[in-house]
């Protein structure tokens, strides 16, 4: 089970905050995180339900995180392991994380593959998901992985889809000429960018677009 204790800062004021497994005991707040995180329009059979956050804890426990501030979950990372080709990379979110069930979790595979990553609203500013994803990097390397990697939605392509490509929106951002809220995240946890994932998940902001993003274990 994995916990780590330490301070982030709301301003000037010390919060102390916790990074840990979840575990059936948490099961309700991660659907309440999900659905302040994912609201109305976004379909409410699309959070997470309790066989999934089940079998999250009982297939791959280690890649079940949350962080708790006051007692109270702010946010949850999950992940499962898979084997991954660089050279077969083309997947839908859907098949390589079973709609979200886990159930094709591979023990013996090379990649840790994020499912979710969620923070309240009100605790964004914290810096709370950059340290779930150290926390999940800290997995790969304990499990000897050879790259944690995942899909990044691109939630600001549609104000500049009429004028550039996916790819185009990329090499924007990563030459500092535009930002977007999840792409612009992923590379400031250390993220790289491997290629635009077409039709990856339904995703209306995106044009159904992501990025798969890779950080690589600097042991392997």
């Amino acid at each position: 089970m994995y916990r780590s204790e330490f301070y982030v800062y709301d301003q000037d004021r010390p919060l102390l905050v916790c990074i840990r497994s979840y575990t059936k005991a948490d099961f309700d707040q991660l659907i309440e995180i999900q659905s302040e995180c994912f609201p109305p329009p976004f379909p409410e059979d699309l959070w997470w339900n309790e066989e999934q956050l089940t079998n999250h804890v009982t297939l791959f426990p280690e890649g079940a995180l949350c962080v708790e501030i006051d007692g109270k979950l702010a946010g949850s990372l999950t992940g499962l392991c898979v084997n991954f080709n660089p050279n077969d990379a083309s997947h839908t979110w859907e098949e390589i994380t079973d709609h979200g069930y886990i159930r094709n979790h591979d023990p013996n595979g090379n990649t840790l593959y994020i499912v979710d990553i969620s923070v309240r609203p009100k605790y964004r500013k914290l810096g709370l998901g950059k340290l779930m994803m150290q926390a999940m990097y800290h997995v790969v390397i304990e499990k000897g992985y050879d790259r944690l990697l995942g899909g990044g939605r691109m939630p600001g392509y549609h104000k500049a889809a009429d004028k550039m490509t996916p790819e185009q929106y990329l090499t924007a951002i990563i030459n500092g000429e535009m930002k977007d809220p999840v792409i612009s995240f992923l590379l400031r946890c250390g993220r790289v960018p491997l290629e635009i994932a077409q039709n990856y998940l339904e995703d209306e902001e995106s044009h159904n677009n992501a990025v798969l993003m890779e950080w690589k274990n600097p042991f392997k």
